[in-house]
């Protein structure tokens, strides 16, 4: 169940990142449910811990930083949520702007996207194969 609800998470975030930057970031809809998707996935990992792990084929400097890259890219997907939806909630936060996280995190997404891809076709780990739903496996 948790496996599967992030799994849906993390796509959801992914597609609504990309309309919210296409449509702008003051968009009250998509910046709603970007923030609570985003939240969601952040509390599921606080809760249960993440879900997938370095793998054996991973090794050396890459293996040790694994965990702590993903835990930074689910500590910049809670700011980016946190500080769209406090610009509707009338209370923006200090700091960057919300596009400008926004952005940052489109591009930590694309990098971990090509890791992933890597993995999976240089490694042969399944990194890929993992994350994506059911109906694309």
């Amino acid at each position: 169940m948790r496996r599967t609800a992030t799994i849906c998470l993390h796509w959801s975030v992914l597609i609504l990142l990309m309309l919210l930057l296409a449509a702008g970031s003051e968009h009250a809809l998509l910046s709603w449910l970007f923030g609570l998707a985003g939240l969601a996935m952040c509390a599921l990992a606080l809760t249960g811990g993440l879900l997938n792990g370095p793998g054996p084929a991973l090794t050396g400097a890459l293996r040790m930083a694994h965990p702590w890259l993903h835990r930074g890219m689910y500590l910049l997907l809670a700011l980016c949520a946190l500080s769209v939806v406090s610009v509707q909630i009338g209370t923006p936060l200090p700091g960057p702007a919300p596009r400008d996280l926004l952005i940052t995190l489109m591009g930590a997404g694309l990098l971990h996207g090509i890791f992933n891809l890597w993995r999976s076709s240089a490694l042969g780990d399944g990194a890929l194969r993992r994350m994506l739903p059911g109906a694309v496996r």
